[in-house]
Protein backbone atom coordinates (compact mmCIF):
# COMPACT_ATOMS: atom_id res chain seq x y z
CA UNK A 1 0.00 0.00 0.00
CA UNK A 2 0.84 3.86 -0.53
CA UNK A 3 2.28 6.04 1.80
CA UNK A 4 0.33 9.28 2.35
CA UNK A 5 2.19 11.61 3.91
CA UNK A 6 0.81 15.24 3.07
CA UNK A 7 -2.48 16.02 1.88
CA UNK A 8 -2.89 16.05 -1.64
CA UNK A 9 -4.77 13.77 -4.45
CA UNK A 10 -3.56 10.63 -4.88
CA UNK A 11 -3.88 8.72 -8.11
CA UNK A 12 -3.31 4.48 -8.07
CA UNK A 13 -3.04 2.02 -11.06
CA UNK A 14 -4.00 -1.36 -10.42
CA UNK A 15 -4.73 -4.85 -12.02
CA UNK A 16 -7.94 -6.60 -11.83
CA UNK A 17 -8.64 -7.56 -14.65
CA UNK A 18 -6.74 -11.35 -16.45
CA UNK A 19 -3.51 -11.30 -17.85
CA UNK A 20 -3.41 -11.80 -22.22
CA UNK A 21 -2.11 -15.20 -22.82
CA UNK A 22 -0.45 -16.03 -26.01
CA UNK A 23 0.01 -19.40 -26.84
CA UNK A 24 3.52 -21.53 -27.06
CA UNK A 25 4.93 -22.57 -30.18
CA UNK A 26 4.22 -26.50 -31.21
CA UNK A 27 6.65 -26.83 -34.65
CA UNK A 28 9.81 -26.64 -32.76
CA UNK A 29 11.84 -29.78 -34.06
CA UNK A 30 14.54 -31.47 -31.59
CA UNK A 31 16.79 -33.84 -33.97
CA UNK A 32 19.46 -36.75 -32.70
CA UNK A 33 21.99 -38.10 -34.99
CA UNK A 34 25.18 -38.32 -37.00
CA UNK A 35 27.10 -35.31 -39.17
CA UNK A 36 30.14 -34.18 -40.50
CA UNK A 37 31.10 -31.98 -37.98
CA UNK A 38 29.46 -30.05 -34.72
CA UNK A 39 29.38 -30.09 -31.00
CA UNK A 40 28.65 -33.28 -29.35
CA UNK A 41 28.15 -32.25 -25.86
CA UNK A 42 26.19 -29.44 -24.21
CA UNK A 43 22.98 -27.58 -25.61
CA UNK A 44 21.57 -28.53 -29.03
CA UNK A 45 22.04 -25.93 -31.31
CA UNK A 46 19.67 -23.88 -33.08
CA UNK A 47 18.81 -24.31 -36.94
CA UNK A 48 16.81 -22.05 -39.10
CA UNK A 49 17.41 -23.06 -42.85
CA UNK A 50 19.68 -26.30 -44.40
CA UNK A 51 22.64 -23.73 -45.28
CA UNK A 52 22.12 -22.41 -41.31
CA UNK A 53 22.92 -26.47 -40.14
CA UNK A 54 25.83 -27.06 -43.24
CA UNK A 55 27.39 -23.88 -41.66
CA UNK A 56 27.41 -25.91 -38.06
CA UNK A 57 27.11 -28.97 -39.02
CA UNK A 58 28.24 -29.84 -42.38
CA UNK A 59 26.76 -31.76 -45.11
CA UNK A 60 25.25 -35.17 -46.48
CA UNK A 61 26.82 -38.55 -45.36
CA UNK A 62 28.25 -41.04 -47.55
CA UNK A 63 26.23 -44.22 -47.59
CA UNK A 64 29.68 -46.21 -47.69
CA UNK A 65 31.07 -44.50 -44.45
CA UNK A 66 27.47 -44.17 -43.01
CA UNK A 67 25.59 -46.55 -43.58
CA UNK A 68 22.06 -46.54 -42.08
CA UNK A 69 22.83 -43.62 -39.41
CA UNK A 70 23.50 -41.06 -42.00
CA UNK A 71 20.25 -39.39 -42.23
CA UNK A 72 20.27 -36.54 -39.88
CA UNK A 73 21.07 -34.14 -42.74
CA UNK A 74 18.61 -35.59 -44.73
CA UNK A 75 15.71 -35.05 -42.33
CA UNK A 76 16.56 -31.89 -41.18
CA UNK A 77 16.76 -30.56 -45.02
CA UNK A 78 13.35 -31.97 -45.61
CA UNK A 79 12.32 -31.37 -42.66
CA UNK A 80 12.11 -27.27 -43.31
CA UNK A 81 11.23 -28.08 -47.23
CA UNK A 82 8.00 -29.60 -45.70
CA UNK A 83 7.49 -26.68 -44.07
CA UNK A 84 9.25 -26.69 -41.04
CA UNK A 85 10.81 -23.15 -39.89
CA UNK A 86 13.18 -23.63 -37.10
CA UNK A 87 14.56 -27.05 -35.17
CA UNK A 88 17.70 -27.86 -32.58
CA UNK A 89 20.00 -30.53 -33.72
CA UNK A 90 22.18 -32.50 -31.43
CA UNK A 91 25.10 -34.54 -33.01
CA UNK A 92 26.31 -38.08 -31.65
CA UNK A 93 29.55 -39.32 -33.18
CA UNK A 94 31.02 -42.92 -32.39
CA UNK A 95 33.03 -43.61 -29.17
CA UNK A 96 36.26 -43.93 -30.80
CA UNK A 97 36.10 -40.42 -33.53
CA UNK A 98 39.13 -38.29 -32.83
CA UNK A 99 39.82 -34.29 -33.38
CA UNK A 100 42.50 -33.81 -35.26
CA UNK A 101 45.51 -31.99 -33.51
CA UNK A 102 48.48 -29.79 -34.46
CA UNK A 103 51.48 -28.32 -32.64
CA UNK A 104 53.23 -25.29 -32.56
CA UNK A 105 56.48 -25.76 -32.75
CA UNK A 106 55.76 -28.34 -35.18
CA UNK A 107 56.40 -30.98 -32.75
CA UNK A 108 54.45 -32.78 -29.94
CA UNK A 109 54.80 -31.49 -26.81
CA UNK A 110 55.50 -28.03 -27.60
CA UNK A 111 54.09 -24.75 -26.12
CA UNK A 112 51.21 -24.19 -28.21
CA UNK A 113 48.49 -27.47 -29.00
CA UNK A 114 45.50 -26.54 -31.19
CA UNK A 115 43.02 -29.45 -31.24
CA UNK A 116 39.76 -29.42 -33.54
CA UNK A 117 36.57 -28.17 -31.27
CA UNK A 118 35.16 -31.47 -31.96
CA UNK A 119 35.71 -34.49 -33.98
CA UNK A 120 35.60 -35.93 -37.41
CA UNK A 121 37.84 -35.96 -40.08
CA UNK A 122 36.73 -32.62 -40.86
CA UNK A 123 39.34 -31.27 -39.03
CA UNK A 124 42.13 -32.20 -40.72
CA UNK A 125 41.44 -29.45 -43.04
CA UNK A 126 41.86 -26.33 -40.56
CA UNK A 127 45.17 -24.59 -40.66
CA UNK A 128 46.83 -22.08 -38.14
CA UNK A 129 48.09 -19.36 -39.76
CA UNK A 130 51.15 -17.23 -37.00
CA UNK A 131 51.72 -13.74 -37.88
CA UNK A 132 53.94 -11.81 -35.26
CA UNK A 133 51.90 -8.93 -34.09
CA UNK A 134 52.66 -6.26 -31.40
CA UNK A 135 49.75 -4.26 -29.69
CA UNK A 136 51.92 -1.56 -27.94
CA UNK A 137 55.42 0.03 -29.08
CA UNK A 138 56.80 2.97 -26.78
CA UNK A 139 60.51 4.71 -26.29
CA UNK A 140 62.11 4.92 -22.67
CA UNK A 141 62.62 8.36 -21.54
CA UNK A 142 63.64 8.33 -18.36
CA UNK A 143 65.62 5.66 -15.87
CA UNK A 144 65.04 6.04 -11.88
CA UNK A 145 67.10 3.90 -9.59
CA UNK A 146 64.91 3.63 -6.22
CA UNK A 147 66.00 0.61 -3.57
CA UNK A 148 63.60 -1.10 -4.73
CA UNK A 149 65.06 -1.05 -7.78
CA UNK A 150 65.27 0.59 -11.49
CA UNK A 151 62.11 2.15 -12.61
CA UNK A 152 61.48 3.13 -16.44
CA UNK A 153 59.44 5.91 -17.87
CA UNK A 154 57.98 5.48 -20.88
CA UNK A 155 56.53 8.04 -23.36
CA UNK A 156 53.57 5.89 -23.29
CA UNK A 157 52.76 3.04 -21.24
CA UNK A 158 49.31 1.89 -22.23
CA UNK A 159 49.02 -1.62 -23.60
CA UNK A 160 52.22 -2.25 -21.61
CA UNK A 161 50.96 -4.81 -18.74
CA UNK A 162 52.36 -7.02 -16.05
CA UNK A 163 53.57 -10.63 -17.62
CA UNK A 164 53.96 -9.34 -21.06
CA UNK A 165 57.12 -10.10 -22.91
CA UNK A 166 58.60 -7.20 -24.31
CA UNK A 167 61.36 -6.20 -27.17
CA UNK A 168 63.88 -3.99 -26.76
CA UNK A 169 65.54 -2.99 -29.89
CA UNK A 170 67.99 -0.28 -31.13
CA UNK A 171 68.22 -1.81 -34.77
CA UNK A 172 71.16 -3.88 -34.00
CA UNK A 173 70.33 -6.30 -31.37
CA UNK A 174 67.00 -7.58 -29.66
CA UNK A 175 66.80 -8.22 -26.09
CA UNK A 176 64.03 -9.80 -24.48
CA UNK A 177 62.47 -8.82 -21.00
CA UNK A 178 59.58 -9.29 -19.19
CA UNK A 179 57.29 -6.07 -17.70
CA UNK A 180 56.77 -7.25 -13.46
CA UNK A 181 54.58 -3.76 -12.98
CA UNK A 182 53.14 -1.19 -15.43
CA UNK A 183 51.72 2.12 -13.77
CA UNK A 184 51.17 6.01 -14.89
CA UNK A 185 53.90 5.06 -17.72
CA UNK A 186 56.03 3.80 -15.35
CA UNK A 187 57.90 0.09 -15.68
CA UNK A 188 59.50 -2.08 -14.02
CA UNK A 189 61.65 -5.66 -15.82
CA UNK A 190 62.38 -8.69 -14.70
CA UNK A 191 66.15 -7.86 -15.92
CA UNK A 192 67.48 -4.35 -15.81
CA UNK A 193 68.25 -2.52 -18.94
CA UNK A 194 71.41 -0.25 -18.56
CA UNK A 195 71.51 3.76 -19.45
CA UNK A 196 71.89 2.90 -22.88
CA UNK A 197 68.32 2.49 -23.23
CA UNK A 198 67.21 5.83 -23.31
CA UNK A 199 65.98 7.70 -26.60
CA UNK A 200 64.01 11.15 -26.26
CA UNK A 201 64.39 11.96 -29.96
CA UNK A 202 61.03 12.44 -31.58
CA UNK A 203 61.92 9.81 -33.83
CA UNK A 204 63.52 7.27 -31.20
CA UNK A 205 65.85 4.23 -32.43
CA UNK A 206 65.51 2.47 -29.73
CA UNK A 207 62.04 1.56 -28.71
CA UNK A 208 60.29 -1.51 -26.78
CA UNK A 209 57.83 -3.22 -28.19
CA UNK A 210 55.61 -6.06 -26.95
CA UNK A 211 55.95 -9.61 -28.23
CA UNK A 212 52.34 -11.15 -29.35
CA UNK A 213 51.11 -12.46 -32.54
CA UNK A 214 48.13 -13.07 -34.87
CA UNK A 215 46.07 -16.54 -35.04
CA UNK A 216 44.08 -16.82 -38.74
CA UNK A 217 42.39 -20.01 -38.38
CA UNK A 218 40.78 -21.30 -41.39
CA UNK A 219 38.58 -24.33 -42.25
CA UNK A 220 37.30 -24.11 -45.96
CA UNK A 221 35.59 -20.45 -46.15
CA UNK A 222 35.19 -20.25 -42.84
CA UNK A 223 38.05 -17.94 -41.45
CA UNK A 224 38.36 -16.72 -37.62
CA UNK A 225 40.82 -14.05 -36.98
CA UNK A 226 42.38 -13.44 -33.42
CA UNK A 227 45.03 -10.54 -33.31
CA UNK A 228 47.39 -9.69 -30.50
CA UNK A 229 47.22 -12.53 -28.21
CA UNK A 230 49.50 -13.54 -26.12
CA UNK A 231 51.03 -15.79 -23.67
CA UNK A 232 50.68 -13.75 -20.85
CA UNK A 233 48.48 -15.78 -18.74
CA UNK A 234 47.32 -12.36 -16.37
CA UNK A 235 46.48 -10.65 -19.54
CA UNK A 236 42.63 -10.40 -21.31
CA UNK A 237 44.54 -11.34 -24.40
CA UNK A 238 45.81 -14.63 -23.15
CA UNK A 239 45.50 -17.20 -26.43
CA UNK A 240 43.50 -19.28 -24.18
CA UNK A 241 41.01 -16.49 -23.38
CA UNK A 242 41.09 -15.23 -26.44
CA UNK A 243 40.55 -18.47 -28.73
CA UNK A 244 37.79 -19.70 -25.85
CA UNK A 245 34.59 -19.08 -28.35
CA UNK A 246 36.29 -20.44 -31.64
CA UNK A 247 33.83 -22.94 -33.65
CA UNK A 248 36.93 -24.28 -35.24
CA UNK A 249 39.57 -25.23 -32.20
CA UNK A 250 40.29 -25.28 -28.75
CA UNK A 251 44.39 -23.89 -27.92
CA UNK A 252 45.83 -25.45 -25.20
CA UNK A 253 49.24 -23.57 -23.78
CA UNK A 254 51.92 -25.58 -22.40
CA UNK A 255 53.78 -24.37 -19.27
CA UNK A 256 57.19 -22.46 -19.54
CA UNK A 257 59.87 -22.44 -17.29
CA UNK A 258 60.30 -19.61 -15.53
CA UNK A 259 62.10 -16.65 -16.97
CA UNK A 260 62.32 -18.54 -20.38
CA UNK A 261 60.93 -16.51 -23.40
CA UNK A 262 58.39 -18.59 -25.38
CA UNK A 263 59.88 -20.39 -28.59
CA UNK A 264 58.48 -18.30 -31.50
CA UNK A 265 57.59 -15.32 -29.78
CA UNK A 266 61.16 -14.41 -30.44
CA UNK A 267 60.08 -15.08 -34.40
CA UNK A 268 56.81 -13.22 -34.09
CA UNK A 269 58.53 -10.24 -32.78
CA UNK A 270 60.76 -9.82 -36.07
CA UNK A 271 58.47 -8.25 -38.63
CA UNK A 272 60.17 -9.39 -41.37
CA UNK A 273 60.07 -13.03 -40.36
CA UNK A 274 57.96 -15.62 -42.32
CA UNK A 275 54.80 -16.79 -41.03
CA UNK A 276 54.10 -19.76 -39.45
CA UNK A 277 51.81 -22.67 -40.40
CA UNK A 278 50.13 -25.65 -38.30
CA UNK A 279 48.03 -27.82 -40.43
CA UNK A 280 45.92 -29.86 -37.89
CA UNK A 281 45.98 -33.93 -38.73
CA UNK A 282 44.51 -37.07 -37.52
CA UNK A 283 41.03 -36.43 -36.74
CA UNK A 284 38.67 -39.42 -37.48
CA UNK A 285 35.05 -40.16 -38.08
CA UNK A 286 35.13 -43.09 -35.69
CA UNK A 287 33.46 -46.27 -36.55
CA UNK A 288 30.30 -47.57 -37.33
CA UNK A 289 31.27 -50.86 -35.31
CA UNK A 290 31.23 -48.32 -31.95
CA UNK A 291 27.91 -47.09 -32.19
CA UNK A 292 25.49 -48.52 -30.25
CA UNK A 293 22.02 -47.21 -28.45
CA UNK A 294 23.93 -45.39 -25.60
CA UNK A 295 25.47 -43.08 -27.88
CA UNK A 296 21.85 -41.97 -29.33
CA UNK A 297 20.62 -41.96 -25.66
CA UNK A 298 23.39 -40.30 -24.28
CA UNK A 299 24.73 -39.14 -21.03
CA UNK A 300 23.78 -36.97 -18.18
CA UNK A 301 26.95 -35.66 -17.28
CA UNK A 302 25.07 -31.62 -15.44
CA UNK A 303 24.30 -29.16 -17.34
CA UNK A 304 25.72 -28.15 -20.61
CA UNK A 305 27.70 -31.23 -20.60
CA UNK A 306 24.70 -33.44 -21.68
CA UNK A 307 24.80 -35.56 -24.77
CA UNK A 308 22.49 -37.11 -27.02
CA UNK A 309 18.33 -37.62 -26.02
CA UNK A 310 19.89 -36.38 -22.57
CA UNK A 311 20.80 -32.85 -23.98
CA UNK A 312 16.97 -31.89 -24.90
CA UNK A 313 16.87 -31.76 -20.84
CA UNK A 314 18.55 -27.83 -21.04
CA UNK A 315 16.11 -27.10 -23.98
CA UNK A 316 12.66 -26.28 -22.88
CA UNK A 317 11.10 -24.62 -26.63
CA UNK A 318 11.14 -27.94 -28.70
CA UNK A 319 7.74 -29.49 -28.67
CA UNK A 320 8.62 -32.65 -31.56
CA UNK A 321 11.49 -34.64 -31.19
CA UNK A 322 13.21 -37.34 -33.71
CA UNK A 323 15.92 -39.47 -34.19
CA UNK A 324 15.83 -40.04 -38.01
CA UNK A 325 16.76 -43.64 -39.32
CA UNK A 326 17.43 -45.02 -36.06
CA UNK A 327 14.88 -48.11 -34.79
CA UNK A 328 16.56 -49.59 -32.55
CA UNK A 329 14.16 -50.50 -29.95
CA UNK A 330 16.01 -49.45 -26.92
CA UNK A 331 16.86 -45.82 -28.66
CA UNK A 332 12.92 -45.12 -29.86
CA UNK A 333 11.56 -46.21 -26.46
CA UNK A 334 14.11 -43.74 -24.36
CA UNK A 335 13.09 -41.11 -26.88
CA UNK A 336 9.29 -41.84 -25.95
CA UNK A 337 10.05 -42.18 -22.32
CA UNK A 338 11.75 -38.33 -22.65
CA UNK A 339 8.55 -36.95 -24.47
CA UNK A 340 6.40 -38.75 -21.30
CA UNK A 341 8.77 -37.21 -18.01
CA UNK A 342 8.33 -33.59 -19.50
CA UNK A 343 4.92 -34.51 -21.38
CA UNK A 344 5.37 -31.25 -23.48
CA UNK A 345 6.69 -32.93 -26.54
CA UNK A 346 5.57 -35.74 -28.61
CA UNK A 347 7.84 -38.42 -30.50
CA UNK A 348 7.82 -39.03 -34.18
CA UNK A 349 9.04 -42.55 -34.82
CA UNK A 350 10.50 -44.41 -37.68
CA UNK A 351 9.46 -47.95 -39.15
CA UNK A 352 12.37 -49.87 -39.92
CA UNK A 353 13.02 -49.96 -43.73
CA UNK A 354 13.22 -53.94 -44.37
CA UNK A 355 9.36 -54.16 -42.59
CA UNK A 356 7.21 -54.93 -45.53
CA UNK A 357 5.24 -57.49 -44.35
CA UNK A 358 2.39 -55.90 -42.17
CA UNK A 359 2.93 -58.47 -39.10
CA UNK A 360 6.85 -57.21 -39.47
CA UNK A 361 5.50 -53.86 -38.53
CA UNK A 362 2.73 -54.87 -36.09
CA UNK A 363 5.76 -56.85 -34.24
CA UNK A 364 7.72 -53.47 -34.08
CA UNK A 365 4.26 -51.27 -33.67
CA UNK A 366 3.93 -53.95 -30.24
CA UNK A 367 6.54 -52.47 -28.97
CA UNK A 368 5.14 -48.90 -27.90
CA UNK A 369 2.17 -47.88 -26.18
CA UNK A 370 2.23 -44.25 -25.49
CA UNK A 371 0.08 -41.23 -26.63
CA UNK A 372 3.10 -39.06 -26.97
CA UNK A 373 4.10 -40.69 -29.86
CA UNK A 374 3.42 -41.81 -33.52
CA UNK A 375 4.95 -44.34 -36.15
CA UNK A 376 5.09 -44.07 -39.91
CA UNK A 377 5.97 -46.04 -43.05
CA UNK A 378 7.39 -46.75 -45.81
CA UNK A 379 10.46 -44.73 -46.46
CA UNK A 380 10.56 -41.86 -48.51
CA UNK A 381 12.52 -41.85 -52.16
CA UNK A 382 14.10 -38.41 -52.75
CA UNK A 383 16.67 -37.12 -54.91
CA UNK A 384 20.29 -37.30 -53.24
CA UNK A 385 22.50 -34.30 -54.17
CA UNK A 386 25.89 -36.20 -52.76
CA UNK A 387 25.10 -39.37 -54.98
CA UNK A 388 23.05 -37.92 -57.79
CA UNK A 389 20.47 -40.62 -57.71
CA UNK A 390 17.19 -41.26 -55.73
CA UNK A 391 17.57 -43.28 -52.64
CA UNK A 392 15.24 -43.64 -49.52
CA UNK A 393 15.70 -41.91 -46.18
CA UNK A 394 13.14 -42.04 -43.07
CA UNK A 395 10.06 -40.18 -43.21
CA UNK A 396 10.63 -39.01 -39.83
CA UNK A 397 11.85 -35.46 -40.66
CA UNK A 398 9.46 -34.84 -43.60
CA UNK A 399 6.68 -35.33 -41.10
CA UNK A 400 7.44 -33.04 -38.68
CA UNK A 401 8.03 -30.24 -41.66
CA UNK A 402 4.44 -31.59 -42.00
CA UNK A 403 3.10 -31.13 -38.09
CA UNK A 404 5.18 -27.67 -38.32
CA UNK A 405 3.21 -26.75 -41.59
CA UNK A 406 -0.30 -27.83 -40.76
CA UNK A 407 0.33 -26.24 -37.45
CA UNK A 408 0.73 -22.98 -38.70
CA UNK A 409 -1.74 -22.81 -41.73
CA UNK A 410 -4.46 -24.49 -39.56
CA UNK A 411 -3.34 -24.77 -36.16
CA UNK A 412 -2.72 -27.59 -33.42
CA UNK A 413 -6.14 -29.13 -33.31
CA UNK A 414 -6.14 -30.27 -37.40
CA UNK A 415 -4.90 -33.73 -37.99
CA UNK A 416 -1.41 -33.89 -39.44
CA UNK A 417 -3.07 -36.09 -42.56
CA UNK A 418 -4.20 -35.72 -45.78
CA UNK A 419 -1.10 -33.46 -46.52
CA UNK A 420 1.55 -33.79 -49.41
CA UNK A 421 4.83 -35.16 -48.69
CA UNK A 422 6.85 -32.32 -50.57
CA UNK A 423 10.24 -33.28 -52.74
CA UNK A 424 9.25 -37.03 -52.36
CA UNK A 425 9.58 -38.40 -56.01
CA UNK A 426 8.34 -42.07 -54.46
CA UNK A 427 7.67 -44.65 -51.81
CA UNK A 428 10.34 -47.01 -50.81
CA UNK A 429 6.88 -49.72 -50.76
CA UNK A 430 3.38 -49.55 -51.19
CA UNK A 431 0.63 -50.54 -49.33
CA UNK A 432 -2.87 -50.95 -49.92
CA UNK A 433 -5.93 -50.02 -48.94
CA UNK A 434 -6.28 -53.99 -47.33
CA UNK A 435 -3.07 -53.37 -45.60
CA UNK A 436 -3.46 -50.23 -44.27
CA UNK A 437 -7.46 -51.70 -42.87
CA UNK A 438 -5.51 -53.41 -40.10
CA UNK A 439 -2.32 -51.61 -39.47
CA UNK A 440 -4.78 -48.20 -38.97
CA UNK A 441 -6.54 -49.37 -35.95
CA UNK A 442 -2.81 -50.38 -34.77
CA UNK A 443 -1.36 -47.05 -35.00
CA UNK A 444 0.71 -47.40 -37.74
CA UNK A 445 0.27 -43.77 -39.97
CA UNK A 446 0.74 -45.01 -43.56
CA UNK A 447 2.34 -42.76 -46.00
CA UNK A 448 0.48 -43.59 -49.60
CA UNK A 449 0.23 -42.13 -53.09
CA UNK A 450 -2.61 -41.55 -54.69
CA UNK A 451 -3.28 -40.76 -58.98
CA UNK A 452 -3.88 -37.25 -59.28
CA UNK A 453 -3.22 -36.14 -55.42
CA UNK A 454 0.80 -37.34 -54.89
CA UNK A 455 2.14 -38.73 -51.80
CA UNK A 456 -0.04 -37.99 -48.71
CA UNK A 457 0.70 -38.76 -45.07
CA UNK A 458 -2.91 -40.89 -44.91
CA UNK A 459 -2.62 -42.03 -41.01
CA UNK A 460 -3.27 -39.63 -37.51
CA UNK A 461 -3.13 -42.08 -34.57
CA UNK A 462 -0.82 -42.24 -31.93
CA UNK A 463 1.19 -45.18 -30.77
CA UNK A 464 -1.46 -45.20 -27.93
CA UNK A 465 -3.76 -48.15 -26.54
CA UNK A 466 -5.59 -45.69 -24.97
CA UNK A 467 -9.15 -44.76 -26.77
CA UNK A 468 -9.32 -41.56 -25.49
CA UNK A 469 -5.66 -40.46 -26.94
CA UNK A 470 -5.70 -42.30 -30.08
CA UNK A 471 -5.36 -39.33 -32.38
CA UNK A 472 -2.69 -37.43 -32.83
CA UNK A 473 -3.95 -33.92 -33.26
CA UNK A 474 -6.04 -34.63 -29.54
CA UNK A 475 -2.50 -35.14 -27.58
CA UNK A 476 -0.79 -32.53 -29.21
CA UNK A 477 -4.07 -29.90 -28.61
CA UNK A 478 -3.56 -30.67 -24.63
CA UNK A 479 0.45 -30.66 -24.80
CA UNK A 480 -0.32 -26.79 -26.21
CA UNK A 481 -3.21 -26.06 -23.86
CA UNK A 482 -1.16 -27.33 -21.17
CA UNK A 483 2.02 -25.35 -21.53
CA UNK A 484 0.54 -22.49 -22.79
CA UNK A 485 -1.06 -21.95 -19.27
CA UNK A 486 1.94 -23.09 -17.78
CA UNK A 487 3.95 -20.33 -19.35
CA UNK A 488 1.52 -17.57 -18.78
CA UNK A 489 -0.03 -18.05 -15.76
CA UNK A 490 3.33 -17.53 -13.52
CA UNK A 491 2.10 -14.26 -12.34
CA UNK A 492 -0.30 -15.74 -9.91
CA UNK A 493 2.86 -17.53 -8.23
CA UNK A 494 3.22 -15.71 -4.33
CA UNK A 495 -0.20 -13.59 -5.21
CA UNK A 496 -2.76 -13.79 -2.34
CA UNK A 497 -4.86 -16.82 -2.86
CA UNK A 498 -7.92 -15.61 -2.15
CA UNK A 499 -11.10 -14.49 -4.21
CA UNK A 500 -9.88 -11.87 -6.02
CA UNK A 501 -6.79 -13.98 -7.55
CA UNK A 502 -9.44 -16.78 -8.35
CA UNK A 503 -11.34 -14.53 -10.36
CA UNK A 504 -8.40 -13.18 -12.03
CA UNK A 505 -7.21 -16.60 -12.88
CA UNK A 506 -10.61 -18.07 -14.45
CA UNK A 507 -10.89 -14.67 -16.38
CA UNK A 508 -7.56 -15.34 -17.66
CA UNK A 509 -7.62 -19.18 -18.63
CA UNK A 510 -11.68 -18.35 -20.31
CA UNK A 511 -10.26 -15.37 -22.65
CA UNK A 512 -8.02 -18.18 -24.17
CA UNK A 513 -9.84 -21.10 -24.38
CA UNK A 514 -12.78 -18.91 -25.89
CA UNK A 515 -10.36 -18.06 -28.53
CA UNK A 516 -9.00 -21.50 -28.92
CA UNK A 517 -12.79 -22.34 -29.88
CA UNK A 518 -14.22 -18.90 -31.95
CA UNK A 519 -10.54 -20.58 -34.35
CA UNK A 520 -12.17 -24.09 -34.22
CA UNK A 521 -9.61 -25.97 -31.88
CA UNK A 522 -12.20 -26.88 -29.79
CA UNK A 523 -15.61 -28.89 -30.45
CA UNK A 524 -18.89 -27.35 -29.27
CA UNK A 525 -21.67 -24.79 -30.99
CA UNK A 526 -20.77 -22.65 -27.60
CA UNK A 527 -17.67 -22.05 -24.70
CA UNK A 528 -19.87 -23.70 -22.43
CA UNK A 529 -19.87 -26.85 -24.27
CA UNK A 530 -16.55 -26.28 -25.41
CA UNK A 531 -14.79 -25.96 -22.59
CA UNK A 532 -15.24 -25.19 -18.38
CA UNK A 533 -12.77 -23.59 -15.70
CA UNK A 534 -13.56 -24.21 -12.21
CA UNK A 535 -11.63 -22.66 -9.38
CA UNK A 536 -12.20 -21.67 -6.00
CA UNK A 537 -13.58 -23.61 -2.88
CA UNK A 538 -14.87 -26.31 -5.36
CA UNK A 539 -12.03 -27.34 -5.77
CA UNK A 540 -9.71 -26.34 -3.09
CA UNK A 541 -10.04 -27.12 0.44
CA UNK A 542 -8.49 -25.14 3.32
CA UNK A 543 -5.72 -27.25 3.94
CA UNK A 544 -4.78 -26.66 0.12
CA UNK A 545 -5.22 -23.24 0.51
CA UNK A 546 -3.54 -23.29 3.96
CA UNK A 547 0.08 -25.16 2.07
CA UNK A 548 -0.50 -22.62 -0.69
CA UNK A 549 -1.88 -24.62 -3.48
CA UNK A 550 -4.18 -22.51 -6.07
CA UNK A 551 -5.95 -25.73 -7.91
CA UNK A 552 -7.80 -24.90 -10.97
CA UNK A 553 -10.08 -27.30 -12.71
CA UNK A 554 -10.03 -27.03 -16.59
CA UNK A 555 -12.19 -29.43 -19.38
CA UNK A 556 -11.90 -29.01 -22.60
CA UNK A 557 -13.47 -30.64 -25.72
CA UNK A 558 -11.35 -31.37 -28.48
CA UNK A 559 -12.04 -31.94 -32.04
CA UNK A 560 -11.69 -35.41 -33.69
CA UNK A 561 -10.46 -35.73 -37.00
CA UNK A 562 -13.10 -37.15 -39.76
CA UNK A 563 -10.82 -40.12 -40.13
CA UNK A 564 -13.70 -42.03 -42.23
CA UNK A 565 -15.65 -40.52 -44.04
CA UNK A 566 -18.98 -42.29 -45.17
CA UNK A 567 -21.89 -41.67 -47.35
CA UNK A 568 -24.77 -43.48 -47.34
CA UNK A 569 -26.74 -43.83 -50.81
CA UNK A 570 -30.43 -45.35 -51.41
CA UNK A 571 -32.26 -45.24 -54.48
CA UNK A 572 -34.84 -42.86 -54.73
CA UNK A 573 -38.18 -44.10 -56.78
CA UNK A 574 -41.25 -42.26 -57.91
CA UNK A 575 -44.70 -44.38 -58.08
CA UNK A 576 -46.86 -43.56 -60.15
CA UNK A 577 -49.82 -41.94 -58.92
CA UNK A 578 -53.07 -43.03 -59.36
Amino acid sequence: MAEYLSPGVYVEEFESGGKPMEGVSTSTAGFIGLAERGPVEGVPQLVTNFSDFKRTYGGYLSESEFGEYRFLAYAVEHFFVNGGSRCFVARVAPGDAKCAEGYAPAQEGAVLKFIAKNPGIWGDNIRVVISPASKAKTQILEIRDTPTGRKYLVKNGGGFNAGDVVAYTDKKETIYNKILKSQDNVLEFAEEFDDSVVDKNLLPIKTISTCEFSLEVKYDDQVELYENVSFNVEAANFITKRTAKSDLVRVECGALPEGSVPPFVSLCAEEDQALAAVSLVGGSNGSMASLSAATFIGVDNGAGKRTGIQAFVDNDMVSLMAVPGVVDPNVQLMLVAHCENLASRFAVLDMPRDARKVQDMINHRDIFDSHYAALYHPWLEIFDPLDKKNIAIPPSGSILGIYARSDNTRGVHKAPANETVRACVGLDCQFNKGEQDILNPKGVNLIRAFPGMGIRVWGARTASSNASWKYINVRRLFIFVEESIKANTNWAVFEPNDEQLWVRVKRTIDVFLAGLWRNGSLAGSSTAEAFFVDIGRSTMSQDDIDNGRLICVIGIAPVKPAEFVIFRITQKTSEASE
